[in-house]
């Protein structure tokens, strides 16, 4: 098998084999090579000692040489050099306490996470594939390299990108290296919240984000995300659904782009179903009020797993309005659009598509022919250029205080008075009728 290295990376490779050392890319780059992908980055390694790597290139950063890293700047693009090593103890299931260098490319491939992310490569010896990793990928199989316990035990992170790397390739997990996720999940506990995140980002933003099933039949979820398996535990009796709370969320992530903030809407925008169950005379169940329960849920959990503020703001929005009743006149768009912020309110289509395709098919097309009316209504609003906010008025705070109007709350109350007005009546937004309307309802003695 021929792969093709970028030319910075065949001049790495070559500096150091001229060198006298071995050097070959390494890892994710040579398996997305073999599936034809583009790799987001090259990694490669070496028989050479860090300090050995350091003298023979002119710009380098010691980026975990305690590891055995050292990164090679070449035209100010950074590649990790990683010598050949053998991983210690690891006493906080992430980390081993040392390592140790050692001359073989055999035993550096052994401590590594998957077969398919232990192959390597150089032009002079071709693919090195000591574990398989090339029938694992020919099968669509994540296997674990030599003993699956080992492996997670070393690094309990692993048993969520088997889960990931499983959503972004298509393929299953092998059957120990599920049976050892199933006994170890619990040492998830020990994970940063941090690469938590970073992981399960990936796996919801993948080409199967329904795998996240896998996740919760593995006892994963129950770690990170107590609340989803709530939700997949929680049956809708309901003629508007066919599937339990967790299996819509996943049906409906599946119904929208790979965008972190949509799909992670879609995952908590009903994460408060369980918490509102109730149950009518006839046994059919309600959820009164989820939407807000699920807000306040989703910030906390989001907090909880270290999102930024940006995100988290906008996928809780979504989940407070994924749901809101908004009647078809073109006021009362405008009014939901001041509410939900313009942000927002046009994700909410894709939004309302992936929930209404993940439900059953009862009064669906009546559903998704209201989206669309709201859709032409919004599109109608926004090339009309109507005012949707007190930024978009046409007088301001300013603008009252020079017509006699005492500074203070006053000023904010008759603002959002004027925007009330104009959104019901956008045509009325200009500033002669405007002040004329303050002048008259708000200023009298």
């Amino acid at each position: 098998m021929t792969i093709h290295l970028p030319d910075k990376v065949h001049k790495i490779i070559k500096t150091l084999t001229a060198a006298g050392y071995e050097a070959y890319a390494v890892g994710g780059c040579i398996r997305d090579s073999i599936l034809g992908r583009e790799p987001n980055d090259w990694d490669i390694t070496t028989s050479a000692k860090p300090e050995e790597t350091k003298r023979l290139f002119l710009r380098t950063v010691d980026t975990g040489i305690r590891h055995g890293t050292v990164t090679v700047l070449l035209d100010r693009e950074g590649f990790e050099v990683t010598t050949y090593r053998i991983d210690g103890v690891y006493e906080d299931a992430r980390h081993p306490k040392e390592v140790t260098f050692t001359a073989s490319l055999e035993e550096d491939l052994r401590r590594r996470d998957f077969t398919v992310n232990a192959m390597a490569y150089n032009e002079e010896t071709g693919l090195v594939d000591i574990f398989g990793g090339m029938q694992d990928i020919e099968n669509r199989i994540i296997r674990c390299v030599g003993n699956a316990e080992e492996r997670f035990t070393e690094d309990a992170l692993r048993m969520l990108r088997a889960v990931r790397f499983s959503a972004q390739l298509g393929y299953r997990i092998e059957d120990t290296t599920k049976e050892a996720i199933r006994k170890l999940a619990p040492n998830l506990k020990l994970i940063s919240a941090e690469r938590i995140q970073a992981e399960l980002v990936k796996l919801v933003v993948s080409p199967h984000p329904e795998y996240l099933r896998t996740a919760y039949e593995t006892g994963i979820t129950k770690q990170i995300l107590p609340e989803f398996d709530f939700c997949m535990e929680t049956d809708q009796n309901n003629p508007h659904h066919c599937y339990s709370v967790g299996e819509h969320i996943l049906h409906s992530m599946q119904e929208t782009d790979p965008d972190k903030v949509l799909r992670l809407g879609m995952l908590f925008h009903d994460i408060g179903k369980p918490q509102t169950l109730t149950i009518d005379e006839e046994g059919i169940s309600h959820n009164k009020g989820h939407a807000v329960v699920g807000e306040k849920m989703a910030r906390r959990i989001l907090r909880r797993l270290k999102f930024d503020n940006d995100t988290t703001d906008k996928v809780t929005k979504i989940v407070r309005y994924h749901d809101m009743e908004i009647n078809l006149v073109p006021g009362n768009v405008r009014r939901a659009l001041n509410r939900v912020g313009e942000d927002i309110f046009p994700l909410l289509f894709a939004v309302r598509y992936a929930d209404v395709m993940a439900q059953s098919d009862y009064h669906r097309e009546e559903k998704l022919d209201k989206l669309e009316k709201l859709r032409q209504l919004y599109d109608e609003i926004c090339r009309n250029q109507d005012c949707l906010g007190l930024k978009d008025l046409a007088v301001t705070g300013t603008d009252l205080i020079v017509l006699g109007m005492e500074p203070g709350r006053k000023i904010g109350e008759t603002l959002r008075g004027l925007l009330e007005l104009v959104l019901e009546e956008p045509e009325r937004n200009t500033r002669e009728e405007l002040l004329e309307i303050c002048k008259e309802k708000y200023m009298r003695i």
